[in-house]
């Protein structure tokens, strides 16, 4: 066995957990490695999409599980990036060949080079940012969750084929800014928002990176200013999107409008801490499980996120978040579809070539996952290699303070767009 350091060690010791609910079956169980961040900044998304992934398994296993054998999760605490290599080799030397995880862009990346290294499929269930050029993706790296241009793009959809129109303006007539945090999440998210505005030919007055952890934000919003934005854009973790949202709040800048993505604007703690000044906001990201019209839900879908969110409420106290349903829809479709397909061409417990082989056949509708998403991966080499092209994306609005609600696209929308003033 290879040497692992005995941080990983013990926290595998420690944070291991089995499905609850056993398979009928004396055969051994399927294990599956799950990394998220269970502690640290990212700590609270990364419990409720943990939370997710171990309710798939337990529903999956108090169905039957696959072919009669149970689902069982080896779960370790990466709170953050460095973390990772070592957890990939430990679940490794386990024998795993399949990893779930991992909420974070910056723990995704690392994680995705280290199962590509050791053999293993990587099942990415919430993070969106870009995965190096040297992870197999579409070969032995899948990801469930629209990727974080996806996301960029959504909003500027939105912003040009809707929002414009409640304004009273013309898309084209309003000056575009996009601020983001630099690094592989921020840039992901923001490289999609340029293409979209690129393509659109929409004007683009101003591009704000910055370093999360110095950036000024009084001075970032006064450039925002100075450039006499009409529609920011920002990708943004959310102590530096709520830092922004209040610097531009203090300065006084004339926004028509703005609207953020995950980690940030769509969380209920961004909406917590600004209060009255989130309300006008927009956010790109993924759907919970309360703010969803299941009316545009396969009824096999509709139900199914009923009853999981009848059984989230039931063992953590409050409906499925954002994360928590991202990550259940992207375990379900791994536990009910994926891995019984490998099964059944493996002899034994299904193997890693197995498992990635029957994700590239997987084809799913949009609609038929409990999110809203369907599910057919990118084939490798393509652009889209390893990314789901029917992964689901909503855009909200914060209407009153605490409170967001799904305005976009009209198949899952809840509620009108308000367009609220925000300046």
């Amino acid at each position: 066995m290879r040497r692992t350091t005995a941080v990983v060690a013990a926290a595998l010791a420690l944070v291991t957990t089995a499905a609850s609910c056993t398979a009928p079956s004396d055969e051994a169980p399927i294990r599956v490695g799950a990394l998220y961040p269970l502690s640290g900044t990212q700590g609270p998304g990364g419990i409720e999409e943990h939370r997710g992934v171990e309710l798939a398994a337990d529903l999956v296993n108090a169905d039957g599980g696959v072919g009669g054998r149970a689902i069982e999760l080896l779960s370790v605490d990466v709170p953050a990036a460095d973390a990772a290599p070592g957890a990939v080799e430990m679940l490794a030397d386990e024998g795993v060949s399949l990893i779930v995880g991992s909420y974070g862009s910056t723990i995704s990346s690392v994680i995705a080079r280290a199962t590509s290294s050791e053999g293993i499929v990587f099942w990415e269930t919430g993070a969106v940012g870009m995965l190096p050029d040297d992870v197999a993706r579409g070969e032995l790296t899948f990801r469930m969750p629209p990727t974080g241009g996806v996301l960029g793009r959504n909003a500027i959809a939105f912003v040009a084929d809707r929002l414009a129109r409640e304004l009273g303006r013309d898309a084209h007539d309003l000056r575009y800014g996009v601020a983001f945090v630099d690094d592989v999440y921020g840039r992901s998210v923001a490289d999609g928002a340029f293409a979209a505005i690129a393509e659109r030919e929409l004007p683009l007055v101003g591009t704000f990176g910055y370093d999360a952890t110095t950036a000024d934000m009084a001075a970032l919003a006064r450039r925002i200013a100075e450039r006499r934005v009409d529609v920011l854009f920002v990708s943004a973790y959310l102590e530096d999107g709520v830092a922004l949202r209040e610097a531009l709040v203090a300065e006084r800048v004339p926004l028509l409008a703005s609207i953020g993505t995950s980690s940030s604007y769509c969380m209920p703690q961004f909406g917590d801490a600004l209060g009255a000044d989130a309300v006008g906001l927009f956010a790109s990201d993924k759907p919970d499980a309360n703010a969803l019209d299941p009316a545009g839900l396969a009824p096999e879908a509709a139900a199914l996120l009923a009853r999981a969110d009848t059984a989230y409420r039931e063992r953590w106290g409050d409906g499925m978040s954002a994360p928590a349903l991202a990550g259940f829809a992207a375990a379900w479709a791994l536990f009910r579809d994926v891995v019984p397909a490998a099964a059944r061409a493996s002899d034994g417990p299904p193997t890693a070539v197995a498992i990635a082989a029957a994700a590239r056949r997987a084809d799913l509708p949009l609609g038929t996952l409990p999110n809203g998403a369907g599910l057919r991966f990118g084939s490798p080499g393509g652009p889209d290699a390893g990314d789901n092209l029917r992964a689901a994306g909503v855009i909200w609005e914060w209407i009153r303070p605490g409170e967001h609600v799904v305005v976009w696209p009209p198949l899952f929308a809840t509620h009108p767009v308000e367009a609220l003033p925000i300046a």
